[in-house]
């Protein structure tokens, strides 16, 4: 018995899925640099890593990915 359903994604939503599993590896990068810069004592990386200008990135990269994920969701209800 044959379906109309098909098992292929949106390209937009496999994208987005790429962008937010990169951006979530970066952020756990930054997580075990903080982690061993305070472990050794490396006081100018952690003043680098907490930064408001690095924060502000990732805010602004995380509402980008979100953005990417509604419009998506958006498309592929409309289809």
């Amino acid at each position: 018995m044959k379906t109309n359903l098909t098992d292929g994604r949106n390209f937009l939503f496999q994208w987005a899925c790429k962008g937010l599993k990169y951006f979530l590896l970066t952020l756990l990068g930054f997580v075990i640099a903080y982690v061993l810069s305070q472990v050794f004592g490396f006081s100018t990386i952690v003043h680098m890593l907490l930064s408001p200008i690095v924060w502000e990135w990732f805010l602004r990269i995380a509402v980008f990915i979100f953005c990417v994920f509604a419009i998506a969701i958006i498309y592929e209800s409309a289809r």
